[in-house]
């Protein structure tokens, strides 16, 4: 039954994700509320959610066409970062982390809530360049730029939920305007912190495989179910309600458990 309760919470996380976005905010308070460890709960998702990315970045390959180089380099910090961040949280204390994740909770809930102003930010400059113009136009992403894309690395490996967020904020400030351009970048730039940070964790034999394939099977059969809908539901409920739950979360594992 448990697995049963993960794979239908990783179903709904998954079609939230092909909805709104924001999937992790259920996922990972409803591992902790089937009574897994924190930082177990944490690794897991990461490795059982992978493939999500790995998907995700793959329907976006061609908005990367032209763009090589910033690939390449948004690549390096990314797999640093995340690498970063996956051994800090295997060098964490489990009652360090269980007193943080509430903060983790409400920081990811209120990047989410960030997230439609800046949408609607980003697309109203769409017109101000041509999509390929607007990399090729571009040199190379300074120093200061591979220093941030390193730091958000490092909480993509450790926590990552609202991580791309900060990665279309910093694109949007390089002076990229094209949002399915930044998108790919975005997913590329995830996809990487995911999978080093998903392979330290399997390594370290920190996942727990059974809910890890159980959340993986939920999650594409949600992902799949939710592509479906999303013409059909209105995001703006969708991104309340998530909204919702992750305040309420924030709060019960602050205090309720």
């Amino acid at each position: 039954m448990t697995l049963l309760a993960i794979a239908l919470v990783a179903a709904v996380g998954g079609a939230v994700n092909s909805i709104a976005g924001g999937g992790t905010l259920l996922t990972f308070p409803s591992l902790i509320a089937l009574g897994i460890p924190p930082i177990v709960a944490n690794a897991t998702s990461t490795v059982a959610l992978w493939p999500g990315a790995l998907a995700s970045m793959w329907g976006y390959r061609r908005q990367l066409a032209g763009a090589r180089a910033w690939a390449v380099r948004f690549a390096i910090p990314s797999l640093a970062g995340g690498l970063a961040g996956a051994l800090l949280l295997l060098n964490t204390p489990a009652e360090r982390f269980s007193m943080l994740v509430p903060w983790l909770v409400l920081a990811a809930t209120l990047l989410f809530m960030a997230q439609g102003p800046l949408m609607r930010r980003l697309r109203a400059g769409r017109h101000a360049m041509d999509d390929a113009e607007a990399v090729e136009s571009l040199a190379p992403p300074p120093v200061l730029f591979l220093i941030y894309q390193f730091v958000v690395g490092i909480y993509g490996g450790y926590f990552g939920a609202g991580v791309g967020i900060l990665m279309l904020a910093s694109l949007g400030m390089m002076g990229l305007v094209n949002i399915h351009r930044m998108n790919g970048l975005k997913n590329w730039g995830g996809m990487c912190m995911n999978a080093v940070a998903a392979v330290t964790f399997a390594i370290t034999g920190i996942v727990n495989w059974p809910v890890a394939l159980a959340m993986a099977a939920g999650a594409m059969a949600g992902g799949y179910a939710g592509a479906r809908l999303a013409q059909r539901v209105r995001q703006r409920s969708v991104r309340k309600a998530i909204i919702a739950i992750g305040l309420l979360s924030t709060i019960w594992l602050a205090f309720g458990r």
